[in-house]
């Protein structure tokens, strides 16, 4: 969501997230200064976009609004060279319409971002849902009135807004950071953000370009840069596990057999997330040569699935341990100088406990003559200056900086909104120690607001578009469940909360995710409470238990009779 620290004189915006104003004029169709809707929707995305079909089709009225001034969300801001999805084209994707499905022609395996954004565009078009979306507009406050049971928005543009329900659909992956550095703001170069790349794009041909963050991003966009910048200086703060990718064109027999069964892709997407090859034994139960054999042969295979070789790498630190070896072993046969080499080995953490990373020849871009890494454990940045990076008694000069240092994940977007529940408990303050949710939909003290893939569901563990229409679906059905039952408001109750943060940390705690100091931690954002925040079981566990709340006339919640 919106976020309070404006442009710096860079013109990189601290927080270029989905619902920051984008600068342009406000597009937004005769859209009145007070209006009064059924739903209110936070975010024009993958998940604002779904919602909005999916509260048409129940015959509601709806508003969403936007900072940017077209649809998109992530994909429309993530423009950074390099920028591509790690879940396969065909999965990540919309399963609403069975002709959209056929009728959209994906052309690469991994989709990039200019394609998944005309895509989104797309869907815009032919459901024709901008019209009821309010573009250039960041939300400044949502205060949830008692006597009416409505919440009230306000944004930056002066339009204010009511709804009896307000979805949070401003993305788990969209509240950017600037790494806290001292004398970042000296810097007379440019800097830029992976997360608020200019639409127009960059040209650092000829220029000594320094990146920061070797993460998701960083593994990305370093190969794209190194190839286009006269000198590379890449600052890494923690070694990353990379799979390939070995993306490719995506062949249209390929294509055609995958829509041809499409239905029952979905449905087994549905259970497990994105259909990968998963394994049913266990590293342990292999001979070393069998494991070998498997890590090669998924290696080859390429992608997340890698992770799943064996059936116990992410619940056995000793079968981890097997699969981490091969990769750093993979690294040192790729990376020609054995000390850098050695730097890009990750050792803090086991593999597949930090978001698992897919590249195109990320490892290959350190044996280019024009890319240096640092190791900033060994030597830390201890100041930017007007032109360099200082690390010790080293100054790396440099034209641009480009930071790859990600999001204030899951809780960012939210808590960047002054959002206040009942008796005006604001929502920065409920959430102090860490984000408190029942299902990862609703936090108790704040009715009929909902959050699509919040903290406390499987989020960002998943396919992120499977878990999106997940929530829109559970949450379409719930606000028709309340209007049957002639109910005004449904909100989580303390004592569900409380059980349910128990249950997802008691499942994140049977495995590995938390020996990582990972963004799922909350661990890159200083000051952050650590709380491992998604929900490790698979979607259709989490699904299941979704269903049997909702049926059991929605267990937990706490319904108010209109």
């Amino acid at each position: 969501m919106a976020h309070s620290q404006q442009p710096n004189h860079h013109g990189v915006t601290d927080d270029a997230n989905p619902l920051v104003t984008a600068g342009s004029d406000n597009s937004a169709l005769d859209l009145a200064s007070d209006s009064a809707y059924d739903v209110l929707i936070i975010g024009a995305g993958f998940a604002g976009l779904h919602m909005l079909h999916r509260v048409r089709a129940m015959g509601l009225t709806a508003r969403v609004f936007e900072a940017a001034d077209d649809v998109g969300g992530v994909w429309y801001w993530n423009r950074y060279p390099g920028a591509r999805c790690d879940v396969e084209s065909l999965q990540y994707s919309y399963s609403f319409s069975s002709e959209l499905e056929q009728e959209w022609v994906w052309t690469e395996k991994y989709a990039a971002q200019p394609e998944i954004l005309r895509y989104i565009m797309h869907v815009a078009d032919r459901f024709e849902l901008r019209r009821d979306i309010a573009f250039n507009t960041r939300i400044t406050a949502a205060t949830f009135d008692e006597s009416v049971n409505r919440w009230n928005l306000q944004t930056d543009t002066g339009i204010h807004a009511s709804g009896r329900f307000c979805v949070m659909a401003s993305g788990s992956l969209s509240a950017t950071r600037l790494p806290d550095i001292p004398g970042l703001a000296n810097f007379t170069g440019k800097i830029y953000h992976t997360g608020a790349w200019p639409h127009e794009g960059v040209d650092f041909s000829g220029q000594t370009v320094g990146v920061i963050g070797t993460g998701s991003s960083g593994i990305q966009t370093i190969p794209a840069i190194a190839r286009q910048a006269e000198k590379l200086v890449v600052f890494q703060r923690t070694a990353n596990f990379s799979i390939p990718g070995w993306n490719e064109a995506l062949k249209p027999e390929v294509q055609q057999t995958w829509k041809s069964v499409y239905h029952e892709h979905r449905s087994r997407a549905r259970e497990v997330g994105t259909l990968y090859e998963f394994s049913d034994k266990g590293a342990m139960q292999a001979s070393e040569a069998e494991r070998a054999q498997e890590y090669e042969r998924r290696w080859n295979k390429g992608g997340v699935n890698f992770v799943h070789s064996f059936n116990d790498v992410m619940i056995d630190k000793r079968a981890n341990d097997t699969i981490s070896d091969f990769v750093r072993a993979r690294i040192r046969t790729i990376v020609s100088d054995p000390v850098v080499a050695e730097m890009l080995c990750p050792h803090d953490h086991p593999l597949g406990t930090k978001r698992i990373c897919v590249d195109t020849g990320y490892y290959e871009t350190y044996n280019r003559t024009n890319v240096k890494l640092v190791d900033l454990k060994k030597t830390p940045i201890t100041e930017v200056i007007s032109s360099a990076v200082r690390c010790g008694d080293t100054d790396y000069a440099l034209d641009a900086l480009v930071c790859a240092t990600g999001y204030d994940a899951l809780t960012g977007a939210l808590l960047n909104i002054d959002i206040r529940g009942r008796d005006g408990l604001a929502l920065v303050d409920k959430w102090s120690a860490g984000p408190r949710t029942y299902l990862g939909l609703m936090t108790a003290g704040f009715p009929n607001m909902f959050i699509i893939t919040g903290a406390g569901s499987p989020s960002v563990l998943v396919n992120m578009v499977v878990g999106i229409e997940q929530h829109v679906d559970w949450i379409g059905d719930c606000i028709s469940y309340l209007d049957l039952a002639k109910m005004a408001a449904i909100e989580a109750g303390e004592a569900a909360e409380t059980d349910w943060v128990e249950h997802v940390n008691t499942a994140a705690n049977k495995t590995l995710f938390p020996l990582a100091n990972s963004w799922f931690l909350g661990a890159n954002i200083p000051g952050k409470p650590r709380v491992f925040m998604p929900y490790v079981a698979k979607i259709g566990v989490y699904r299941k238990e979704c269903d049997e709340i909702a049926a059991d006339d929605y267990r937990g919640f706490i319904l108010t009779a209109a």
